[in-house]
Protein backbone atom coordinates (compact mmCIF):
# COMPACT_ATOMS: atom_id res chain seq x y z
CA UNK A 1 0.00 0.00 0.00
CA UNK A 2 1.36 3.42 -0.93
CA UNK A 3 2.34 5.41 2.10
CA UNK A 4 0.92 8.89 2.61
CA UNK A 5 -0.15 11.35 5.29
CA UNK A 6 -3.93 11.33 5.67
CA UNK A 7 -5.61 14.48 6.90
CA UNK A 8 -6.77 14.68 10.50
CA UNK A 9 -10.38 15.15 9.38
CA UNK A 10 -10.14 12.03 7.23
CA UNK A 11 -8.77 9.93 10.09
CA UNK A 12 -11.24 11.26 12.68
CA UNK A 13 -14.25 10.68 10.43
CA UNK A 14 -13.27 7.12 9.47
CA UNK A 15 -11.52 5.76 12.58
CA UNK A 16 -13.57 3.55 14.92
CA UNK A 17 -12.78 2.30 18.43
CA UNK A 18 -13.43 -1.32 17.40
CA UNK A 19 -10.70 -1.01 14.76
CA UNK A 20 -8.20 -0.03 17.46
CA UNK A 21 -9.34 -2.92 19.66
CA UNK A 22 -8.90 -5.23 16.66
CA UNK A 23 -5.41 -3.85 16.03
CA UNK A 24 -4.31 -4.68 19.58
CA UNK A 25 -6.03 -8.07 19.49
CA UNK A 26 -4.23 -9.06 16.27
CA UNK A 27 -0.84 -8.42 17.86
CA UNK A 28 -1.83 -10.32 21.00
CA UNK A 29 -3.21 -13.37 19.17
CA UNK A 30 -1.04 -13.31 16.05
CA UNK A 31 -3.97 -14.23 13.83
CA UNK A 32 -7.04 -12.57 12.38
CA UNK A 33 -9.27 -15.43 13.51
CA UNK A 34 -8.13 -15.20 17.13
CA UNK A 35 -8.43 -11.41 17.09
CA UNK A 36 -11.92 -11.55 15.57
CA UNK A 37 -13.07 -13.80 18.41
CA UNK A 38 -11.63 -11.40 21.01
CA UNK A 39 -13.49 -8.36 19.69
CA UNK A 40 -16.72 -10.13 18.74
CA UNK A 41 -16.41 -10.05 14.94
CA UNK A 42 -16.60 -12.72 12.28
CA UNK A 43 -13.36 -13.39 10.41
CA UNK A 44 -14.68 -11.68 7.25
CA UNK A 45 -15.81 -8.75 9.41
CA UNK A 46 -12.39 -8.51 11.05
CA UNK A 47 -10.64 -8.70 7.67
CA UNK A 48 -12.85 -5.88 6.36
CA UNK A 49 -12.21 -3.76 9.49
CA UNK A 50 -8.43 -4.19 9.13
CA UNK A 51 -8.53 -3.24 5.43
CA UNK A 52 -10.58 -0.14 6.29
CA UNK A 53 -8.11 0.84 9.03
CA UNK A 54 -5.13 0.44 6.71
CA UNK A 55 -6.99 2.44 4.07
CA UNK A 56 -7.72 5.19 6.59
CA UNK A 57 -4.08 5.40 7.72
CA UNK A 58 -2.75 4.75 4.19
CA UNK A 59 -0.17 2.21 5.35
CA UNK A 60 0.17 -1.56 5.69
CA UNK A 61 -0.01 -2.38 9.39
CA UNK A 62 0.77 -6.11 9.24
CA UNK A 63 2.83 -8.41 7.09
CA UNK A 64 0.94 -11.55 6.08
CA UNK A 65 3.22 -14.56 6.67
CA UNK A 66 2.81 -18.32 7.16
CA UNK A 67 3.43 -17.62 10.86
CA UNK A 68 0.48 -15.25 11.03
CA UNK A 69 0.20 -11.47 10.98
CA UNK A 70 3.43 -9.67 11.95
CA UNK A 71 3.31 -5.90 12.66
CA UNK A 72 5.21 -3.71 10.22
CA UNK A 73 7.18 -0.70 11.45
CA UNK A 74 4.07 1.39 10.80
CA UNK A 75 2.03 -1.26 12.60
CA UNK A 76 4.18 -1.00 15.73
CA UNK A 77 3.71 2.79 15.65
CA UNK A 78 -0.07 2.45 15.25
CA UNK A 79 -0.20 -0.14 18.05
CA UNK A 80 1.61 2.20 20.44
CA UNK A 81 -0.90 4.97 19.82
CA UNK A 82 -3.84 2.55 19.90
CA UNK A 83 -2.81 1.55 23.42
CA UNK A 84 -2.43 5.18 24.45
CA UNK A 85 -5.91 5.98 23.13
CA UNK A 86 -7.30 2.94 24.94
CA UNK A 87 -5.56 4.00 28.15
CA UNK A 88 -6.86 7.58 27.87
CA UNK A 89 -10.41 6.33 27.30
CA UNK A 90 -10.04 4.10 30.35
CA UNK A 91 -8.87 7.13 32.33
CA UNK A 92 -11.91 9.01 31.05
CA UNK A 93 -14.08 6.26 32.57
CA UNK A 94 -12.38 6.67 35.94
CA UNK A 95 -12.68 10.46 35.86
CA UNK A 96 -16.36 10.39 34.89
CA UNK A 97 -17.09 7.82 37.59
CA UNK A 98 -15.31 10.02 40.13
CA UNK A 99 -17.40 13.03 39.07
CA UNK A 100 -20.63 11.04 39.18
CA UNK A 101 -19.96 9.50 42.59
CA UNK A 102 -18.37 12.56 44.18
CA UNK A 103 -15.12 10.75 45.08
CA UNK A 104 -11.60 11.90 44.52
CA UNK A 105 -10.62 10.14 41.30
CA UNK A 106 -7.86 7.65 40.54
CA UNK A 107 -4.08 8.03 40.37
CA UNK A 108 -1.60 5.41 39.10
CA UNK A 109 1.91 6.49 40.04
CA UNK A 110 5.31 4.83 39.69
CA UNK A 111 8.46 5.29 41.73
CA UNK A 112 12.05 4.12 41.84
CA UNK A 113 13.16 2.49 45.07
CA UNK A 114 14.97 5.49 46.52
CA UNK A 115 11.94 7.76 46.23
CA UNK A 116 9.47 5.44 47.98
CA UNK A 117 9.52 7.36 51.30
CA UNK A 118 9.22 10.68 49.43
CA UNK A 119 6.22 9.45 47.44
CA UNK A 120 4.65 7.89 50.53
CA UNK A 121 4.78 11.21 52.38
CA UNK A 122 3.30 13.07 49.39
CA UNK A 123 0.51 10.56 48.86
CA UNK A 124 -0.36 10.61 52.56
CA UNK A 125 -0.79 14.39 52.21
CA UNK A 126 -2.97 13.94 49.11
CA UNK A 127 -5.15 11.24 50.71
CA UNK A 128 -5.69 13.43 53.76
CA UNK A 129 -7.12 16.09 51.39
CA UNK A 130 -8.98 13.60 49.18
CA UNK A 131 -9.85 10.57 51.37
CA UNK A 132 -11.97 8.94 48.64
CA UNK A 133 -9.22 8.91 46.02
CA UNK A 134 -7.95 5.51 44.84
CA UNK A 135 -4.20 5.15 44.31
CA UNK A 136 -2.06 2.53 42.57
CA UNK A 137 1.71 2.51 43.33
CA UNK A 138 4.25 0.69 41.14
CA UNK A 139 7.90 0.40 42.23
CA UNK A 140 10.41 -0.40 39.49
CA UNK A 141 13.41 0.96 37.60
CA UNK A 142 13.31 4.28 35.72
CA UNK A 143 13.58 2.41 32.41
CA UNK A 144 10.54 0.23 33.15
CA UNK A 145 8.49 3.10 34.56
CA UNK A 146 9.16 5.30 31.52
CA UNK A 147 7.88 2.50 29.30
CA UNK A 148 4.72 2.26 31.40
CA UNK A 149 4.22 6.03 31.10
CA UNK A 150 4.60 5.89 27.32
CA UNK A 151 2.08 3.03 27.09
CA UNK A 152 -0.37 4.92 29.29
CA UNK A 153 -0.27 2.32 32.08
CA UNK A 154 0.57 4.89 34.75
CA UNK A 155 -0.06 8.63 34.91
CA UNK A 156 3.42 9.64 36.07
CA UNK A 157 6.45 8.41 37.98
CA UNK A 158 9.17 9.69 40.26
CA UNK A 159 12.20 8.52 38.31
CA UNK A 160 14.85 9.82 35.88
CA UNK A 161 14.08 10.61 32.25
CA UNK A 162 17.81 10.62 31.42
CA UNK A 163 17.85 6.80 31.10
CA UNK A 164 15.57 7.00 28.06
CA UNK A 165 16.94 7.22 24.52
CA UNK A 166 14.07 9.62 23.75
CA UNK A 167 13.71 11.88 26.81
CA UNK A 168 12.00 14.50 24.62
CA UNK A 169 8.75 12.46 24.62
CA UNK A 170 8.28 13.20 28.34
CA UNK A 171 7.57 16.25 30.45
CA UNK A 172 9.55 16.30 33.68
CA UNK A 173 9.46 18.37 36.83
CA UNK A 174 12.45 18.67 39.18
CA UNK A 175 11.54 17.35 42.63
CA UNK A 176 14.75 17.28 44.70
CA UNK A 177 18.40 16.28 44.66
CA UNK A 178 19.05 12.72 45.78
CA UNK A 179 21.71 12.13 48.41
CA UNK A 180 23.07 8.67 49.16
CA UNK A 181 24.14 6.53 52.09
CA UNK A 182 25.75 3.13 52.56
CA UNK A 183 23.72 0.89 54.84
CA UNK A 184 24.33 -2.53 56.39
CA UNK A 185 23.25 -4.79 59.19
CA UNK A 186 23.74 -3.23 62.61
CA UNK A 187 26.15 -6.15 63.19
CA UNK A 188 28.39 -5.29 60.22
CA UNK A 189 32.08 -4.93 61.30
CA UNK A 190 32.26 -1.32 60.01
CA UNK A 191 29.15 -0.18 61.87
CA UNK A 192 30.02 2.46 64.45
CA UNK A 193 33.48 3.13 63.02
CA UNK A 194 34.37 6.75 62.16
CA UNK A 195 35.38 8.03 58.71
CA UNK A 196 35.12 4.67 56.98
CA UNK A 197 36.92 4.51 53.61
CA UNK A 198 35.71 2.65 50.54
CA UNK A 199 38.65 0.26 50.70
CA UNK A 200 37.45 -0.77 54.16
CA UNK A 201 34.32 -2.21 52.48
CA UNK A 202 35.99 -3.85 49.47
CA UNK A 203 35.80 -7.30 51.08
CA UNK A 204 32.11 -6.88 51.89
CA UNK A 205 29.53 -8.26 49.49
CA UNK A 206 27.67 -5.38 47.83
CA UNK A 207 23.94 -5.36 47.17
CA UNK A 208 23.41 -3.18 44.10
CA UNK A 209 21.12 -2.18 41.26
CA UNK A 210 21.65 -4.06 38.02
CA UNK A 211 24.13 -2.74 35.44
CA UNK A 212 23.41 0.50 33.52
CA UNK A 213 21.28 1.99 36.31
CA UNK A 214 22.44 5.47 37.50
CA UNK A 215 23.14 4.45 41.11
CA UNK A 216 25.11 1.40 39.95
CA UNK A 217 27.20 3.59 37.63
CA UNK A 218 27.83 6.03 40.47
CA UNK A 219 29.11 3.25 42.73
CA UNK A 220 31.35 1.88 39.95
CA UNK A 221 32.78 5.39 39.49
CA UNK A 222 33.50 5.66 43.24
CA UNK A 223 35.52 2.44 43.13
CA UNK A 224 37.35 3.51 39.97
CA UNK A 225 38.30 6.92 41.36
CA UNK A 226 39.51 5.27 44.57
CA UNK A 227 41.76 3.01 42.50
CA UNK A 228 39.86 -0.11 43.60
CA UNK A 229 38.45 -3.03 41.65
CA UNK A 230 34.67 -3.08 41.57
CA UNK A 231 33.38 -6.19 43.43
CA UNK A 232 32.46 -9.07 41.14
CA UNK A 233 30.32 -11.15 43.52
CA UNK A 234 27.23 -9.00 43.78
CA UNK A 235 23.62 -9.32 44.86
CA UNK A 236 21.36 -7.35 42.47
CA UNK A 237 17.87 -6.09 43.23
CA UNK A 238 15.58 -3.09 42.68
CA UNK A 239 13.43 -3.80 45.76
CA UNK A 240 13.73 -1.88 49.02
CA UNK A 241 12.17 -4.78 50.93
CA UNK A 242 14.60 -7.29 49.42
CA UNK A 243 17.50 -4.95 50.24
CA UNK A 244 16.61 -4.58 53.91
CA UNK A 245 15.69 -8.24 54.33
CA UNK A 246 19.00 -9.40 52.84
CA UNK A 247 20.97 -6.95 54.98
CA UNK A 248 19.19 -8.17 58.09
CA UNK A 249 20.17 -11.77 57.36
CA UNK A 250 23.76 -11.20 56.17
CA UNK A 251 26.23 -9.31 58.34
CA UNK A 252 28.78 -8.90 55.53
CA UNK A 253 26.39 -7.24 53.03
CA UNK A 254 26.39 -3.49 52.33
CA UNK A 255 24.13 -1.48 50.02
CA UNK A 256 24.09 1.97 48.47
CA UNK A 257 20.63 3.58 48.83
CA UNK A 258 19.04 7.01 49.00
CA UNK A 259 19.24 8.92 52.27
CA UNK A 260 15.42 8.72 52.47
CA UNK A 261 15.54 4.91 52.43
CA UNK A 262 18.49 4.83 54.84
CA UNK A 263 16.80 7.20 57.30
CA UNK A 264 13.47 5.37 57.25
CA UNK A 265 14.88 1.91 57.90
CA UNK A 266 17.62 2.97 60.32
CA UNK A 267 15.11 4.87 62.47
CA UNK A 268 13.14 1.65 62.76
CA UNK A 269 16.25 -0.28 63.79
CA UNK A 270 16.29 -2.50 60.69
CA UNK A 271 19.70 -1.38 59.42
CA UNK A 272 22.49 1.01 60.31
CA UNK A 273 24.22 3.73 58.29
CA UNK A 274 27.97 3.40 57.75
CA UNK A 275 30.02 6.59 58.18
CA UNK A 276 31.27 6.70 54.57
CA UNK A 277 31.37 9.95 52.57
CA UNK A 278 30.82 9.52 48.82
CA UNK A 279 32.46 11.89 46.35
CA UNK A 280 29.95 11.48 43.50
CA UNK A 281 26.57 13.18 43.24
CA UNK A 282 23.47 11.32 42.20
CA UNK A 283 20.99 12.54 39.60
CA UNK A 284 17.95 14.40 40.96
CA UNK A 285 14.46 12.96 41.25
CA UNK A 286 11.97 14.06 38.61
CA UNK A 287 8.22 13.65 38.34
CA UNK A 288 7.84 12.42 34.77
CA UNK A 289 4.76 12.04 32.56
CA UNK A 290 4.03 11.62 28.88
CA UNK A 291 4.31 14.87 26.93
CA UNK A 292 0.84 16.16 26.09
CA UNK A 293 -0.92 13.77 28.48
CA UNK A 294 -3.90 15.22 30.39
CA UNK A 295 -3.09 16.55 33.87
CA UNK A 296 -5.86 15.34 36.16
CA UNK A 297 -6.87 17.05 39.37
CA UNK A 298 -5.46 14.08 41.28
CA UNK A 299 -2.06 14.53 39.62
CA UNK A 300 -2.20 18.25 40.41
CA UNK A 301 -2.65 17.44 44.10
CA UNK A 302 0.40 15.17 43.99
CA UNK A 303 2.52 17.86 42.34
CA UNK A 304 1.42 20.30 45.02
CA UNK A 305 2.34 17.81 47.77
CA UNK A 306 5.75 17.03 46.25
CA UNK A 307 6.76 20.61 45.53
CA UNK A 308 5.07 22.37 48.43
CA UNK A 309 3.43 24.86 46.04
CA UNK A 310 1.37 25.01 42.88
CA UNK A 311 3.34 24.28 39.70
CA UNK A 312 2.41 24.89 36.07
CA UNK A 313 4.40 21.92 34.80
CA UNK A 314 6.75 24.01 32.72
CA UNK A 315 9.14 21.45 31.16
CA UNK A 316 12.84 21.63 32.00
Amino acid sequence: MASGIPSLNSVMSRLHAKQLRLLIAIEESGSLLGAADKVGLTQPGASKALRELESTLQVDLFERTNRGLIPTEAGHCALRFARLIQSDINQLRFELDAIASGVGGHLAIGTIMGAVPLLSDALSNVLARQPHMSVEIIEDTSETLLGMIERGQIHAAICRSSVSRTPEVYDSLFIKQESLSVIASVRHPAMGAKAVQLQDLQDSRWLVYRARMPMRRLLEREFQEAGLHFPSHLVETTSALATVTMLGRNNDLVALVSDDIATYFSRNGLVGVIDLTLQSRSEPYELVLRKGAPRSAALGLLVDALCGHENDWTPK
